[in-house]
């Protein structure tokens, strides 16, 4: 996603600590931009005013007005995600439509899946030529490991190995270990870019130096083509030769 069409947030929550964490998850994500954070609804009602937003991570149990009384009094609300401590309001949140609702303490893993349903729907909405948008070299990611946020651009990247609760992604000059999902990953990367082969294996398209029925190599590493996936690989690698 170009950097002229980010999805500008807005945090309302009444608990600092919960902003800072909030606030560090969106500055970590490249497809987000931090519009503002407000502590409380009255405070949002009035910046919304003068400003729009695409995205609010709203909390729910705030002095004032609750998070849900805030959404219903909003003409055409942007997209909400619910961050709550509280799973009894889970029901009345999905009732409001919301993207998704996120229990405290929010990992990084859960924030990316919730907001990449966001991302997803905002692919959708656009017109088809526009549904792969062509992405530029420096296009990055940050992945958590060694206790801070590390840069890989997508252009680096050969493959992606899962092991278990956690990846390791691999680039042409080093490998990174993070705790994540290779599903999560695999949702935010362009799926004109990125391949799924195997339950364990994502792979750079542009990186596959040769392919057999069974397997793909990059570099000197050979890696096999899961038996569930044969079909989506056959057809978009015949799609890449074309």
């Amino acid at each position: 996603m170009a950097a002229d069409q980010r999805v500008r947030c807005l945090i309302v929550d009444d608990e600092p600590p919960a902003i800072e964490v909030l606030k560090t998850y969106i500055n970590t994500v490249s497809a987000l931009e931090l519009t503002d954070f407000c502590e409380n609804a009255v405070d949002a009602l009035s910046l919304l005013k003068h400003r729009s937003v695409d995205l609010i991570f709203l909390d729910i149990q705030m002095p004032q007005l609750l998070g849900t009384d805030f959404v219903r009094t909003l003409i055409s609300p942007p997209k909400i995600i619910f961050t709550t401590a509280y799973r009894e309001f889970a029901l009345e949140g999905f009732e409001l439509d919301a993207v998704d609702y996120l229990l405290k303490p929010i990992s990084f893993e859960r924030f990316l899946k919730a907001v990449n349903k966001v991302l997803q729907a905002n692919l959708q909405a656009q017109p088809p030529a526009d549904t792969h948008p062509r992405q530029s070299a420096d296009t990055f990611i940050y992945f958590r490991t060694d206790r801070k946020m590390v840069k890989v651009f997508l252009d680096d990247i050969l493959y992606v190995e899962s092991l278990k609760d956690y990846i390791k992604v691999i680039t042409s000059t080093r490998q990174i270990v993070t705790k994540q999902a290779i599903s999560v990953l695999e949702d935010m990367l362009p799926a004109d870019q990125f391949l799924r082969i195997h339950r364990s294996y994502l792979v750079a398209i542009k990186k596959i130096e040769s392919f057999t029925a069974d397997d793909i190599q990059i570099g000197t590493k050979e890696l096999p083509i899961g038996r569930m996936y044969h079909h989506e690989v056959s057809k978009a690698l015949k799609s890449v030769l074309k």
